[in-house]
């Protein structure tokens, strides 16, 4: 059963669980899936760290402007009706965010979750960087997500190289950053999620 922790914060590791291949959905299946949020312009980062070791493990980010994407580089996550281009995942609606945090969060995981409210102009700034990005090769996820981040403006300084835990305390540092945390006591061979998730009735 999954349960939540969230925190505000007033001021503001270790490389794994990443994989990565060149991905291109066709365009119909694109414009198909594309999900516009009501929710005010944001850039999430979204970490998975280690319960044991607290390192964090694999770095993405949900970036809500003109339309809901998540950027996840190297990442092994997938759903039938979330079509993927090169690390950028079209169609994330609540319940694929769901899907997304439930399939990172384990016995061995939990999913920190760090939201910054943003101006459409830097969501937008996001997305056509993460579009523009390319597929990370593997255990490239903090570096790629980083690169991202970089070409935001105001993001310009977020550090942490290859490391999610260190991109993650950087990003936590940004003025008006909101964190929520994620425990899950699922069993830590999540491959069942994947499968249980494509047969949910959506």
């Amino acid at each position: 059963m999954m349960r939540r922790l969230v925190l505000a914060i007033a001021l503001p590791a270790v490389l794994a669980a990443c994989g990565a291949e060149e991905v291109w959905a066709p365009d119909e299946a694109v414009r198909a899936a594309v999900y516009r949020s009501d929710q005010s312009p944001s850039i999430t980062l979204i970490t998975a760290v280690n319960n044991r070791s607290n390192e964090g493990a694999h770095s993405a980010i949900l970036i809500n402007g003109s339309q809901r994407v998540l950027y996840d580089p190297a990442g092994s996550w997938w759903h039938k009706t979330v079509p993927e281009r090169n690390d950028v995942l079209y169609g994330m609606t609540p319940l694929m965010l769901e899907f997304f945090i439930d399939y990172h969060a384990r016995e061995t995981y939990r999913v920190e979750v760090h939201e910054i409210k943003v101006t459409p102009e830097q969501a937008e700034a996001a997305l056509r960087a993460a579009e523009a990005q390319g597929a990370a090769p593997k255990a490239f996820c903090a570096n790629h997500t980083g690169q991202v981040l970089r070409q935001v403006p105001g993001f310009e300084k977020i550090g942490g190289g290859f490391f999610p835990g260190r991109l993650k305390k950087s990003f936590a540092k940004l003025p008006g950053v909101v964190e929520t945390i994620y425990y899950d006591d699922d069993f830590d061979d999540n491959r069942g999620v994947l499968a249980a998730q494509d047969a949910a009735k959506i």
